[in-house]
């Protein structure tokens, strides 16, 4: 399985970026899939969720009306679409696929596979 995150860089605070991550070598529609940030010295802390039909998306307090992300089952695609980005969203982002069958999308020990995670860092 490889989940293959992209898109992050270097953004001022009020700016956009939208990551990406492409999905491999798994039954896609198995998974729902999510996003989870882990900034220096901390744990690593969920941000958004969506689910098989992408009918269904969760989201951290904190990204609330900022952050959606979004699937695209045909291409095995998540992304997360960041908007008006602040200085404590910089972190290294990880998209993670966690099966349909069992877990809790808020809970980051549930999901089953990780992506190598992209660096977004937000200047003030």
């Amino acid at each position: 399985v490889q989940l293959q995150a992209s898109g992050g860089g270097l953004v001022q605070a009020g700016g956009s970026l939208r990551l990406s991550c492409a999905a491999s070598g798994l039954t896609f529609d198995n998974y729902n899939m999510g996003w989870v940030h882990q900034a220096p010295g901390k744990e690593r802390e969920f941000v958004a969720a969506v689910s098989v039909s992408g009918g269904y998306t969760y989201y951290a307090n904190s990204v609330k009306g900022r952050f959606t992300i979004s699937r695209d089952n045909a291409k095995n695609m998540v992304y997360l679409q960041m908007n008006s980005l602040k200085p404590e969203d910089t972190a290294v982002y990880y998209c993670a696929a966690k099966s349909k069958y069992s877990g809790t999308y808020y809970y980051t020990v549930d999901y089953d596979y990780w992506g190598q995670g992209t660096l977004v860092t937000v200047s003030s």
